[in-house]
């Protein structure tokens, strides 16, 4: 037992997909705050002043008052510990950049325990958050410190590193905006949007559509000019050279002033701009070169104007920014290393992470920003006189958005470029003296076309709005009429589930779908059984929806599973609930009684879509109560017609499968619209009949035919041959 002063955490569970908290993935903690059970916040004094004096930000908890400053309200008239460390949880997750807002604490039936639940994006970053939470709250009831910045530079780097980085996190949150469903493939930022047949897949800013033959297109600069040229587009004039001489003769060739810039280089790297003598074209190459991995270079014309990025998403330009030149204006005290830094990384915008459109400079560890220096006669070093202007940077800063500036034909030049070399996705960079006028009427040029494009300009730009690029690229990936969905059914209960959920699955794949099966009796595709054994859990589910050759899906879910692991998809088609019944195994979940075993199963029926349906068992009264919770329709099955519920949903106009005169009757509202003969089946299933009502109603959901459902029915094999591999 915890004493006083201590909260023990006793078990961190992961909940991974929809479960009895919320249909979001959870960290379920089970806490034991021991005596402090006698000490709500309100009688320890100086907590609440300790504890906002740690935490000030929690001011914007809204809690059960439903207002800002709501769990502060609570903190005041009294609140426990375990509800004090999952407020201090998702606090801490939010200051550390992953927003997140569901919470919730509950008492178990043991004094002092309780199972606190709160929304997590990561779950090491969850978990992490759990533990700071609880030593946070603890320094502030005893009165000891707590480096709160520390943590969360802790939590901060977790992030950055175990996160989907941002412009992927930005195309996985318009996907979720369409209620598409996600799963993350790979602990970077490979993601699978969708499931089954109808998935499609991202990484960053590329899809499974972007050709490989095009990125390399992309890769190799002098090819990529070559076909821009080929097919009308300004390009500037140029060659491919191997040294420093022939860099310079080149450049004399071209005339001055040029551009270097690695063969096969992006993101402005290794790039010099207006390069007028031998000795800057010499310096140039070298950086060219070695930025470059040692590859060729490119000697090109200089041509005048502001580098813009336009991205370029299917076939039109969906966000466009301007780059400017950076400058710092000397103080007569101060070395370039110094005034860049407070001049210019002074900026929020800009830092090392992920996260920040910008970069931060250090002049002195830039090999291009020493070659600009150079030319103009300074180091880093060197202490430019109070007012003088310094030329830092003169690319690389693409992050002022121009979208709704841009001429249609510099649009239509982008989107051009962009088909020219095959990507579906683009950042097209050009030259441009000003991106608002026609091109034939300005000096330009195309001077790079790049396989996935940063995005972080677009979201998060210096100046201008943010642009829905996550949006567009949604758009791109699936129609407005997709939400990249498969039919999935549900079924939970102990009536014979496992059997249950096996015919359902051959009564979709004799419709013509190609079905996958995870339930208690293996793992199947079609009728193959490919894992002999109990599939309930969370991985088979997933090796279920991330086939790209499934068309359906059909899991059985045990309250186990739902408690242990949540469901494994987001939402359903169907639901079946056959029972409401409690075992003593659920007591290890603090499940004690039919009224608790309630809110476990009614998990399947709070995950139905709008437009799905509810196959609920009349003969349960518990079971009939779910009706309400269901945001879909509902079928009610039974043995008899005049089980109150069924007669009641007859008299509603809805539709009921019952057993009359030894025949499955399938019936809208008064009127029957199908019957299947008990005797056509075979013996084993006639004799289960609530078992192949509710098979039945549930393929009837999916708007299979009665009568390919009674060919289903007559075709079942009870034991089918193993061929597992």
């Amino acid at each position: 037992m915890a004493n006083k002063k201590d909260i023990e955490i006793l078990r961190v569970t992961h909940l991974r997909g929809p479960n009895i908290w919320t249909y979001r993935p959870v960290i379920e903690a089970w806490v034991d705050i021991g005596e402090l059970e006698d000490f709500p916040s309100n009688t320890l004094p100086g907590f609440y002043e300790r504890y906002t004096a740690l935490l000030p930000t929690i001011i914007e908890h809204h809690c059960s008052p439903g207002v800002r400053g709501g769990f502060l309200q609570r903190l005041r008239e009294g609140t426990y510990a375990a509800h004090i460390v999952e407020h201090t949880a998702l606090e801490l997750q939010n200051l550390a950049g992953m927003r997140t807002g569901f919470g919730k604490a509950r008492q178990t039936s043991k004094r002092g325990v309780y199972k606190i639940a709160f929304r997590t994006r990561q779950e090491q970053v969850g978990r992490a958050a759990l533990v700071a939470a609880r030593d946070l709250v603890m320094a502030a009831i005893n009165d000891t410190s707590f480096d709160v910045t520390a943590t969360v530079d802790t939590l901060k780097e977790m992030v950055d590193d175990l996160f989907l980085g941002p412009s992927t996190a930005h195309i996985v949150e318009a996907a979720t905006e369409r209620r598409i469903p996600f799963i993350r493939l790979t602990e970077g930022n490979l993601v699978q949007l969708g499931y089954g047949v109808s998935q499609r897949r991202i990484w960053t800013a590329e899809t499974d559509q972007t050709s490989a033959i095009a990125e390399e297109i992309a890769s190799d600069k002098d090819l990529t000019k070559n076909l821009l040229a080929s097919c009308g587009l300004p390009v500037p004039e140029g060659s491919l050279v191997r040294s420093a001489e022939a860099a310079w003769e080149a450049a004399q060739e071209i005339g001055v002033p040029v551009v270097l810039k690695p063969y096969d280089g992006n993101h402005g790297r290794g790039v010099s701009l207006n390069l007028m003598t031998q000795a800057d074209v010499e310096a140039a190459y070298a950086l060219a070169h070695r930025k470059g991995g040692g590859s060729s270079v490119i000697v090109e014309k200089f041509i005048p104007g502001n580098e813009h990025r336009m991205l370029v998403v299917g076939r039109q330009v969906v966000a466009a920014a301007r780059g400017e030149e950076l400058w710092v204006v000397g103080d007569g005290v101060s070395d370039i290393d110094h005034l860049t830094d407070t001049q210019i990384n002074s900026d929020p915008r800009r830092g090392s992470g992920e996260g920040a459109p910008l970069n931060a400079l250090l002049p002195s560890r830039s090999g291009e920003i020493i070659l600009e220096l150079e030319r103009a006669g300074l180091t880093a070093a060197s202490i430019p006189a109070k007012d003088q202007k310094v030329l830092i940077q003169r690319n690389g800063n693409v992050a002022v958005d121009i979208t709704d500036l841009l001429h249609p034909s510099v649009a239509a030049a982008a989107t051009l470029a962009a088909r020219v070399v095959g990507l579906d996705i683009a950042g097209v960079d050009m030259v441009l003296e000003d991106a608002t006028k026609p091109l034939n009427q300005q000096r330009a040029a195309v001077i790079e076309v790049n396989a996935s494009p940063g995005l972080l300009a677009h979201i998060k730009p210096a100046n201008g709005p943010s642009r829905p690029v996550g949006k567009a690229i949604i758009g791109h990936l699936f129609s407005a009429d997709r939400d990249g969905r498969i039919p999935i059914v549900g079924v939970t209960g102990t009536q014979k589930t496992g059997r249950i959920a096996r015919l359902i699955a051959w009564l979709v794949h004799i419709s013509g779908k190609h079905v996958g099966l995870a339930c208690s009796e293996g793992l199947y595709l079609d009728s193959r059984q490919v894992v002999a054994k109990d599939c309930t859990d969370w991985e088979a589910g997933q090796r279920i929806l991330i086939n790209r050759s499934v068309q359906a899906a059909v899991f059985e879910n045990t309250s186990r599973t739902i408690l242990a692991e949540g469901l494994t998809y987001d939402k359903c088609n169907v639901g079946v609930v056959t029972d409401v019944s409690w075992d003593a195994a659920l007591a290890d979940f603090d499940i004690l009684d039919a009224e608790q075993a309630f809110k476990v199963a009614r998990t399947q029926i709070d995950v139905i879509l709008p437009s799905g349906t509810a196959v609920l068992n009349a003969a349960d009264a518990q079971v009939v109560e779910m009706a309400e919770l269901c945001d879909g329709k509902v079928i009610f099955y039974g043995t008899s017609s005049e089980l109150p519920a069924i007669a009641q949903h007859r008299q509603d106009g809805e539709r009921v499968v019952y057993l009359r005169n030894d025949e499955i009757v399938l019936g809208v509202g008064m009127d029957d619209v199908a019957s299947l003969p008990l005797a056509s089946l075979k013996p084993a299933k006639a004799s289960q009949p609530e078992m192949v009502m509710a098979a039945v109603a549930a393929a009837w959901a999916l708007n299979i035919p009665p009568e390919l459902i009674g060919a289903g029915l007559r075709t079942f094999e009870s034991s089918p041959k193993k061929t597992p591999y």
